[in-house]
């Protein structure tokens, strides 16, 4: 039996294990797991980009084939699979997974549907134009290089990068018993956010947070509440749910489709779409009659066919609750930072990036004040030699070879070796005048160069402004608009009314539903009888049929014909420019079927003492406290209950001690005061208003105000104001009185208002054409008259709307109804 040899050491197997699993978990953490905070690369992604640039792989060259650039890292830099390399490689080039792609891919590198990408003899590739800045001065001693892995080469341990890459394309990883994962910022943003942080070092995070609104998906979709970013950004954690972008278009069968065209981010699309066929399938979702994806190289589009009844939005919210097209991220800000792992929120981010800078900005200019001094001490040599240029000549030619000559020359002139080197060397074309000038030249922009670097690195403030001139170039050549929406519809949320002026805004809705604000300055002011300006684009057979001015602080309640209430604020519909046709309000309002809107009623608050006042189109009235209609509920509710083929028409904010006026299409008008109307329910049918002729209807109801007058105007662009004081007041319930004569001329009566003389009016036909006209500019008549042109109309056309302007001096007045 051979005996043992060698020495033998006792180990706790609790403690060796121990350290030992600690030393595996740091060298994940470090080494391959996390990205560094100052270039947002984690080592295999940074090996990738040095090693395209060691190739010289620039946008303006060739590509070159992908196995090559792997096998290039694998044998320098990164001993681990070639798949490893690939993949890591493959996701900086999607333009679906990295909001800004460092690699330009050429071949299939795969699809948002989860297509594999083609093997890497197949696919090239070479450096995207952004790579250039986070490579740039990497051979100025920006940075530290490390020795490989086999010591033959050297690597660096960080990239200079110019872009904030942490933020801007953000970074996945799990390491031992930790996990980073950190969504992409639009570049402009992150930019200013720096921006704002070289201007004022104590820039607190909400005020980062006005320029940096929150991530920037490059699938776009969008984010719900703003709830998820204020935690993730100022604590480094926090969810943010996203949902994909939809659109409800309307068939020509009149059934209803979802058009989605933006999912949320890592989601993928052709999983989505079998997750939906299942829920179908399955019975889960009801009303979807088909699926498809018809999405091409203009971009996506899921279609999503509903059965004729079925409600858009009520399906939406299911696909929401059971598929990816509602998904949350979960943010965990976690970098390294001096290579220990660190939850950092925003302001510390942006703060190292910056801190980096500083380091790189310094040691570039470092590097510069070496070489241009080194270059001026061999300049200042050669100034010499061309001023003693006889004796110079005279040495080298009596010498016997070049080692005697530069020791000749280091001891008349008092020269250093490198200047005796440089004398030596120096052309015979260098002895001309031009030559002479330019050496001169040379050397006093040296100087100056010199007296620069050595300002900038006495002088933080100038290390600063160079970033800041540096990050504003690259914002220049790459920012672009962002991609994802940040939507407020979350509770808690601080508001976004704290970001938005508050102005007038002329708000128009079209008969088959599209809507859009615009601001009320466009129109201008014009004097009665003009033929006005386009306010709308419209389909032939759609039509301007609401036209109304509120605050972009207003809520705006939505009456439809059905007898239910919605709620938006102003600022939420959104904004387009004058002859643009609008959002359809059903991507608003979760309205379905054959329900419309026929009234929309601007407030500023729910307050007590106030009430709202409803009349049909068969005369029926009724009068409910706002405060019951205070509720956000976005699926709407019953404003007043309503008998069979009835329809809610008009609908009035009072303080319940006011005088009403109902208006109906033949030229009846009755006055009664609103004390005649008890308080009734929300859900209430109300009591009846005015008796009806047959074949007429109640068109408008308006409130009765002392001094003021009742315009009228009908469908042929006739019109008249008529004291109030001609309308008795009577009892609700009976006829009324004849508020307008209308015949073929003039046509049946469209709008009623009560105007005083400084109001402003707008009048719109159904071609969408609009004129602003003051109210003292219509004549007065009697009741009983036709009135007078208002507005030449073309033949085919015909007035359809009219609305109050609310002037600035009684705004508050008419927000505090």
């Amino acid at each position: 039996m051979s005996s043992l040899t060698g020495k033998v050491i006792p180990l706790d197997i609790n403690s060796e294990m121990k350290n030992s699993y600690l030393d595996y978990a740091m060298s994940v953490i470090v080494g391959r797991a996390l990205p560094d905070v100052r270039d947002g690369l984690k080592p295999v992604h940074r090996r990738i980009l040095y090693s395209v640039h060691e190739l010289g792989l620039t946008p303006d060259k060739a590509y070159r084939k992908s196995a090559g650039i792997v096998g290039k890292v694998m044998q320098d830099y990164h001993p681990h699979g070639d798949a490893a390399i690939y993949d890591s490689m493959v996701r900086l080039a999607q333009d679906f997974a990295s909001r800004y792609p460092l690699i330009q891919g050429h071949g299939n590198f795969g699809s948002v549907d989860g297509d594999p990408p083609a093997a890497m003899r197949y696919t090239e590739a070479k450096m995207a134009k952004l790579t250039l800045e986070m490579l740039a001065d990497i051979d100025k001693e920006t940075v530290d290089f490390a020795p490989n892995y086999d010591n033959r080469t050297k690597e660096p341990t960080i990239l200079p990068s110019k872009i904030p890459n942490l933020l801007v394309n953000g970074s996945a990883g799990i390491a031992v018993g930790m996990a980073t994962n950190i969504p992409p910022h639009n570049l402009g943003e992150v930019i200013d956010g720096i921006l704002l942080m070289i201007d004022n070092a104590d820039v607190t995070i909400d005020e980062l947070m006005k320029v940096i609104k929150g991530p920037d998906f490059p699938t776009g979709a969008k984010i719900m509440g703003r709830d998820g970013i204020r935690n993730a950004y100022r604590t480094g954690r926090g969810s943010i749910k996203i949902r994909a972008q939809v659109e409800i278009e309307s068939k020509n069968n009149g059934r209803q489709a979802i058009i989605v065209n933006e999912i949320p981010y890592q989601v993928n699309k052709a999983r989505l779409i079998e997750k939906i066929a299942e829920l179908v399938k399955d019975k889960k979702i009801e009303g979807i009659s088909d699926l498809r994806d018809e999405s091409d190289r203009r971009g996506m589009r899921i279609v999503i066919e509903l059965k004729k009844d079925a409600n858009p939005h009520v399906i939406l919210n299911l696909l929401y609750k059971h598929t990816q097209m509602q998904d949350s991220f979960g943010v965990i800000m976690l970098a390294l930072v001096d290579n220990q792992p660190r939850v950092l929120n925003l302001s510390q981010v942006l703060f190292y990036y910056l801190e980096h800078q500083k380091d790189v900005i310094t040691r570039r200019t470092r590097f510069e004040l070496k070489k241009a001094e080194a270059r001026a001490h061999i300049v200042e040599g050669l100034r010499i030699a061309l001023a003693n240029l006889d004796e110079v000549i005279k040495t080298i030619r009596e010498s016997k070879n070049t080692d005697e000559a530069k020791k000749g020359l280091v001891q008349k002139f008092n020269l250093t070796e490198i200047q005796a080197e440089a004398i030596v060397e120096m052309r015979l074309r260098s002895l001309t005048a031009l030559e002479v000038e330019k050496l001169e030249k040379e050397y006093k922009d040296l100087l100056s160069r010199i007296d620069y670097l050595k300002s900038v690195l006495a002088d933080e403030k100038k290390v600063l402004g160079i970033i800041k001139d540096e990050l504003v170039e690259v914002k220049r050549k790459f920012a672009d608009a962002r991609r994802t929406v940040i939507s407020n519809e979350s509770a808690g949320d601080f508001d976004i009314e704290d970001l938005i002026d508050e102005e007038s805004m002329a708000v128009t809705i079209t008969n088959q539903g599209y809507i859009k604000r615009i601001s009320a300055d466009t129109y201008r002011n014009q004097k009665r009888g003009g033929k006005g300006i386009t306010a709308m684009g419209t389909k032939q057979e759609d039509f301007v049929k609401h036209l109304f001015v509120a605050s972009t602080h207003h809520y705006l309640l939505f009456f439809t014909n059905k007898g239910k209430v919605y709620r938006l604020k102003v600022h939420e519909v959104p904004e387009a420019g004058r002859t643009a046709k609008g959002t359809p309000l059903v991507n608003l309002l979760y309205i379905s079927g054959d329900e419309y809107v026929t009234t929309v009623i601007p407030i500023k608050e729910f307050i007590d003492d106030t009430y709202l006042v409803m009349a049909t189109r068969q005369g029926i009235i009724k009068k409910t406290p706002l405060t019951e209609y205070n509720t956000s509920r976005r699926d709407g509710i019953i404003a007043i209950h309503l008998e069979q083929e009835d329809e809610l028409v008009a609908v009035e904010l009072t303080s319940g001690q006011e005088e009403i006026i109902l208006s109906t299409k033949n030229g009846m008008a009755i006055r009664f005061s609103e004390k005649d109307v008890r308080s009734m329910g929300r859900t209430a049918r109300g009591v009846k208003g005015i008796s009806l002729s047959p074949r007429d209807t109640v068109v408008n109801m308006d409130v009765v105000k002392a001094g003021s007058d009742l315009l009228v105007v009908t469908a042929n662009g006739f019109g008249k104001r008529t004291s109030l004081e001609e309308y008795r007041s009577q009892t609700r319930g009976g006829k009324g009185i004849i508020n307008i004569k209308t015949t073929s001329r003039n046509g049946l009566v469209v709008g009623v208002q009560v105007v005083e003389e400084d109001d402003e009016i707008m009048i719109i036909t159904a071609e969408g054409v609009i004129i602003r006209i003051f109210a003292s500019d219509v004549p007065h008549y009697g009741r009983n008259t036709q009135g007078v042109t208002l507005m030449r109309t073309a033949e085919t056309d015909r007035i359809v709307a009219i609305a109050r302007v609310v002037s600035d001096e009684n705004t508050d007045e008419e927000e505090g109804e």
